[in-house]
């Protein structure tokens, strides 16, 4: 089983494109996608600090984690 990547060349000699082993691409895709879930909750972890910042200077309240948790979602 080979793992070298093989790039394909014009004939410039310059590299227009890549082919990646399948094991190799499999294991990119899954760390892409854990990547992309790190991000997500990076991103909503961050904007909702941004909301807190607003409403203190605001002076606007913010429902309470105890609240929060006590809702029925069903």
């Amino acid at each position: 089983m080979s793992s070298a990547l093989k790039y394909i060349i014009d004939d410039n000699g310059r590299k227009t494109g890549v082919l990646v082993p399948v094991k190799t691409w499999e294991n990119l895709n899954e760390k892409y996608k854990k990547l992309n879930k790190k991000l997500a909750i990076l991103t909503g972890i961050q904007q909702g600090l941004l909301e807190v910042k607003e409403s203190r200077t605001n002076g606007k309240s913010l429902q309470t984690l105890s609240s929060f948790l006590s809702e029925d979602n069903s």
